[in-house]
């Protein structure tokens, strides 16, 4: 049975956002790992469209990002979307009822299964999906964005951190029982 793990980049008062601040050369690395790693990944569709900068090469990439751009097109991908008609490479589109699609994704693989976007983890705490968050706080304060817990969560107790890179900070809880 696999793991269902929401994790992202995070400001200091809790925002996500991709445009404010970019990873160091060492949290894009670990970034790239965890990619390889997890076992496939589902998404909403913003930030799936967003990812979506992966599918076709740059030539003003460095190696790590071809390397990311790999790691991604490799991966197998979910998108949940009720407006998509269609999906990229290696994705398959969830358009119905989300909670019986995670859970058979849940119970048919193993590993990991990253969750993408502040809104979607938010639809899979209600259902009591989600397994475990892991914040990489940076030292940012935004004041604005995507919150990275789009509502309240039930409690949660603090299993793990870790200083990444030069200023990221991974704090890794699971839903307190």
């Amino acid at each position: 049975m696999a793991k269902i793990v929401f994790a992202m980049n995070v400001s200091l008062d809790g925002y996500v956002d991709h445009e404010a601040f970019a990873p160091g050369e060492e949290l894009f690395r670990h970034w790239i790992e965890q990619v390889r790693s997890s076992t496939a990944s589902v998404y909403g569709r913003r930030l799936y469209e967003i990812m979506r900068y992966w599918d076709a090469d740059d030539p003003a990439w460095t190696p790590d990002h071809h390397a990311f751009a790999q790691a991604w097109r490799d991966q197998p991908k979910w998108v949940v979307s009720r407006t998509l008609k269609s999906v990229g490479p290696n994705a398959s589109l969830i358009d119905g009822d989300l909670e019986p699609a995670l859970r058979k994704l849940k119970t048919d693989l193993s590993g990991i299964i990253d969750v993408g976007g502040p809104v979607l983890a938010q639809s899979l705490t209600e259902l009591g999906l989600i397994d475990e968050y892991r914040l990489y706080v940076r030292p940012y304060v935004l004041g604005r964005g995507a919150p990275f817990f789009a509502a309240a969560r039930p409690p949660l107790r603090l299993v793990a951190n870790e200083l990444i890179g030069e200023d990221a900070v991974r704090l890794t809880y699971i839903p307190a029982q």
